[in-house]
């Protein structure tokens, strides 16, 4: 089945913009939240197909979120990729623990994304 809905938690407004437009332009609807408790309202509104997923936020971070998703049995089914400007390779291997399906670094290339959505739906 091929990915429409993506849900982007980023608490940068210049990410949410660009990833937003990004995906709008490759025929996704999109949904953004800013934080934790933000990111939980969309899933319980409207079930996305995909989530992309920031590290470094305020309050509870990317990780702990992913992990809280991908726990959760109404959630678990639905694939995260982390997108950070966290680059090391540790913290690839701790965000797949966490949860993720896959991880891109900041800044993000486009049509690295596009193939990775791509290769999930």
């Amino acid at each position: 089945m091929a990915i429409k809905k993506v849900l982007v938690i980023d608490d940068s407004k210049t990410e949410l913009m660009y990833l937003t437009d990004l995906l709008v332009k490759n025929g996704f609807t999109v949904k953004t939240a800013e934080n934790a408790e933000e990111a939980f309202r969309r899933l319980i509104e409207d079930k996305p197909e995909l989530i992309l997923m920031d590290v470094v936020m305020p309050g509870q971070n990317g990780f702990q979120l992913t992990r809280a998703i991908s726990r959760d049995p109404l959630y678990a089914d639905i694939p995260i990729v982390m997108c950070t400007s966290k680059n090391q390779e540790t913290d690839r291997v701790w965000g797949m623990r966490q949860g993720a399906r896959d991880y891109i670094t900041k800044p993000v290339n486009g049509e690295e994304l596009m193939a990775k959505i791509k290769a999930l739906g």
